[in-house]
């Protein structure tokens, strides 16, 4: 897949599969605006250990969850006459419980960053698509949004909904070049689920037919699939990378 020319956005593009993601769209000959809310450290230690793909390498720290913010980013953009034809929505947070002792701030922390920082970027990058006739928007979301997962209500509440809100935008922007998908991975090794006790991680790697858990890599591949000039037909579409699950 070639990608020179064309420049991805990467929520949460320093850490986990959004580094993987980043990584990928860069050695396919793309240019990635990567964003992070927290660690500039950690950003910028990834941005120089790319070497010379870094320099096609754009950190942009900011928090989604904040209109005024995600604004100011595309705003920025558009004044530099910056053209982006990909958006990886892949910031996403975990607060676990089971929901009768749930606390209300942590249900919004994590609808707030999955869904309504997905809502935030999309909104205003379609808007900047369609201008060019062209784009692809991909979500990263989870199977969690289908099966539900114990202690997981709001995670798979915020899932849900970025599935559900990408299959309707995907018909609103179809006719103007622009398709919307979701991959979803399966347990994936990274820190999202570094807390998980050894029980749980040996039971769900159980559950998984290919018997282990998935890399990055995997995903990033996925992302990159669907973000293709090639997959023009591909829209509303929700790609599954589980190993089977």
């Amino acid at each position: 897949m070639d990608f020179h020319n064309q420049t991805a956005v990467v929520t949460g593009g320093t850490r986990g599969i959004g580094r993987a993601v980043t990584e990928a769209f860069l050695a396919a000959g793309g240019s990635v605006i990567a964003t992070f809310r927290s660690n500039s450290d950690a950003a910028n230690t990834f941005k120089a250990e790319l070497g010379e793909a870094g320099e096609r390498l754009t950190l942009a720290q900011f928090d989604v969850t904040q209109e005024d913010q995600v604004t100011a980013f595309w705003d920025g953009l558009d004044s530099t006459e910056t053209s982006v034809q990909v958006l990886v929505n892949n910031s996403g947070i975990r607060r676990d419980h089971v929901m009768a002792m749930m606390p209300t701030k942590d249900w919004h922390a994590v609808l707030d960053t999955n869904l309504t920082g997905t809502f935030l970027m999309a909104k205003a990058g379609v808007l900047h698509m369609l201008q060019a006739r062209y784009g692809r928007v991909i979500n990263i979301t989870s199977p969690a949004g289908q099966y539900g997962f114990e202690g997981q209500a709001n995670y798979s509440a915020s899932k849900a909904g970025q599935v559900a809100m990408g299959r309707s935008l995907s018909k609103e922007v179809a006719k103007r070049g622009i398709t919307v998908n979701c991959v979803s991975p399966g347990f994936v090794a990274t820190e999202l689920i570094d807390d998980l006790p050894a029980d749980a991680v040996k039971a769900h790697k159980k559950s998984v037919p290919m018997k282990r858990f998935g890399r990055p890599d995997e995903i990033a591949y996925a992302v990159l699939c669907l973000a293709a000039k090639e997959a023009s037909y591909i829209n509303g579409a929700t790609l599954e990378v589980t190993g089977g699950l």
